[in-house]
């Protein structure tokens, strides 16, 4: 009985283990769709005016845009109207200019002056630390 106990075990691992092959392509050699080159279509409208010329076979559709123009409108905002709370929040901050992201890594951007102190630590000359000293002022 001790020895049949482990017999049991061990067969029963082996058919488990067995079920985790599958012949000749195994779990790491599957064939994968590319999950970044779906893009999402457009539900279907139906025209106003049926008089309307169907469009030609493999013209780009007019109401959308590329997937990166869909991107940047994803990141960055698009005309999606605000909700009363948001828009509250917008006028008592102040409104930003619409293109302030493009404007922030412009070289011609003024920057806020930051002390003495900050324009010290900058201009320090690079060194290894042995010969740093500190004063702590009294008041």
């Amino acid at each position: 009985m001790r020895k049949t106990a482990p017999l049991i075990l061990l067969a029963g691992a082996s058919v488990v283990l067995t079920a985790c092959g599958s012949g000749d392509a195994g779990i790491f050699n599957r064939a994968r769709p590319d999950e970044f080159a779906v893009q999402r279509q457009a539900p279907l409208v139906v025209p106003p005016d049926f008089t309307l010329t169907p469009p030609a076979p493999g013209a780009p559709r007019p109401a959308d845009g590329t997937a990166s123009e869909q991107a940047l409108d994803a990141l960055f905002g698009g005309p999606a109207p605000r909700s009363r709370v948001e828009a509250s929040v917008i006028d008592r901050a102040g409104r930003a200019d619409p293109s302030i992201r493009s404007q922030v890594g412009d070289t011609a951007t003024a920057t806020v002056a930051k002390g003495r102190t900050t324009r010290d630590i900058i201009a320090a000359p690079e060194g290894d630390g042995q010969s740093a000293s500190t004063v702590i002022p009294t008041s």
